[in-house]
This record gives structure tokens, sequence and C-alpha cells, in this order.
């Protein structure tokens, strides 16, 4: 992770999480089982997993600790709860309000049954929205500019640093593209992804 660069002032979640509600429009029904680029999640899938760490972080940020902050998300597979495009939209917003109160990055929380510092369960969480969204994008065919500032920050806690040659991460391992790549390449590759994945492919 780059702390030099995690050591900035951290930018706003809303403009990640409008991105992530505003796709929810062009998802038609039979997409859902649509491949995504999370190998072991389907369109259905990723949006459980949208659901439910946009819980997880908001009670994160609240420190309201309990079954929603302490279970890892490799537990079992998410399930999609009805009525999801009604659901995860005011979850977002939610999120992003609960991540704005200064107290939030503060002291330690829990996300994911992992004990971590709030500036970093803050950073965390805009990562998720980031590469997630991408991820959603793509598997179902729209559009996806993400903020830049929002990508440098995903960039910046992906990419090895002399004080931590080897970031934890999420996500897959690396894949290598050019170092002129575009910031939002280099993001999604330091992400585990390939910058060119389409379903299918």
């Amino acid at each position: 992770m780059d702390t030099e660069n995690m050591t900035m002032p951290t930018p706003d979640l809303e403009p990640a999480a409008r991105q992530v509600a505003e796709l929810l429009h062009g998802i038609e029904d039979h997409r859902l089982t649509d491949p995504t680029p999370c190998p072991d999640y389907a369109v259905r899938d990723l949006l459980a997993h949208l659901v439910g760490l946009t819980t997880a972080f908001r009670d994160a940020a609240r420190k309201a600790f309990g079954p929603t902050t302490d279970t890892s998300p490799d537990a079992a597979l998410p399930v999609l709860p009805d009525g999801w495009r009604d659901t995860l939209p005011p979850l977002l917003d939610e999120l992003v309000a609960a991540w704005r109160d200064p107290a939030a990055r503060q002291g330690m929380t829990r996300a994911g049954g992992v004990d971590l510092p709030g500036e970093v369960a803050h950073m965390v969480a805009l990562n998720e929205l980031v590469i997630h969204g991408w991820d959603l994008a793509r598997s179902t065919g729209q559009k996806y500019e993400a903020d830049e500032a929002n990508l440098r920050v995903s960039l910046a806690m992906t990419t090895p640093s002399d004080d931590n040659p080897l970031p934890e991460s999420p996500f897959g391992p690396p894949v290598p593209v050019p170092a002129d790549a575009p910031l939002a390449d280099r993001a999604v590759a330091m992400s585990g992804r390939r910058p060119d994945w389409r379903p299918g492919s």
C-alpha cells in the first residue's frame, strides 16, 4: 500500500456510490446470470456482494458492530435480496453520509470480521465501490468513468511501495499493463482484472 498517497486528503465516497447506483438502471433481469470479472460471481452475486459490503462499511463507519461487520465476505456466496433495485441506492446514500462524519475515521473499526483503523476502512470502502463498479459496468455492457481522485486512491492502495512491497488486496494478483496505460486500466489491473475483459473473454 502506498502510504505516502494514503496520507492525502481522502476523497468523498459520493462519486463512486453514485456511479454504482446509476448502473442499476441498465441491468435487466436476464443479465443477472451473466459472468463478471470476479470468477466466482455472476452479476446476481456481485450485486448481492455490493449490498452486503455497503451495509457492512456503513455500520463500520457508525461503529455499529454486529453480524454485518463481523462476518467475512468469504463465509458464503451472497444472496441477492428481492427489490435490490430499490434497496441498494438508499444504502449507498447511507454509506456516503456515514463516512462524512469525521468520527468514522477516528480510532479502530471492524469490517468483514477484521479490525482496522477507521481511515483505512474508509479507503477500503472506496476501493470496493470503484473496482466493483467497474466490474458491474463491464459485465453488463455499460459505460464507466470513475472519478480520477478515487481511481488514484484505489491504485495507491494496491500498488507495492518500499514500506509495503506486497500490499494486501481482497482481489486477485495484479495483471501486467504498460506503465503508460490509462489510469483506470492501471487501477483495475492492480486489482487483478484484465482491462480488456468482456463477458465470454
